[in-house]
């Protein structure tokens, strides 16, 4: 499986990237909304999309209300500690999975789990 980790945050990147490597998936990382749009239109073969919503420049959900638009998209996980009540209803309600931050390696099992399923 195809991964795109999107998050400023390197630690972040860093252990999502071993984390998922060790799964046996390959994983590219992305510190920004505009390099992993441009990597999108580029790729088409990107399973899942890890992207956090508060980064510098656009946000998350900004690239997520761009896909939106695409026949082929990804799966997409939410993985921030900025889940609003509101969010979460419509992430929901659109197929989105959320991962909340800080989280645990069985999360994140759990959360590609989720994934592979839908």
């Amino acid at each position: 499986m195809k991964i795109l980790v999107v998050d400023d945050e390197k630690l972040v990147c860093w252990f999502l990237d071993r984390a998922l490597r060790k799964k046996g998936h390959e994983v590219v990382t992305m510190s920004n909304v505009s390099e992993a749009s441009e990597k999108l239109k580029s790729d088409k073969d990107i399973d899942i999309l890890f992207i956090d919503l508060r980064m510098p420049g656009k946000n998350g959900v900004e690239l997520i209300n761009n896909l939106d638009r695409k026949s082929r998209k990804p799966k997409i996980v939410v993985c921030s500690a900025f889940i609003t009540p509101t969010l979460e209803e419509t992430f929901k309600s659109r197929g989105i999975i959320i991962l909340r931050k800080p989280f645990k390696l069985d999360e994140l099992d759990h959360t590609i789990k989720q994934c592979l399923e839908s």
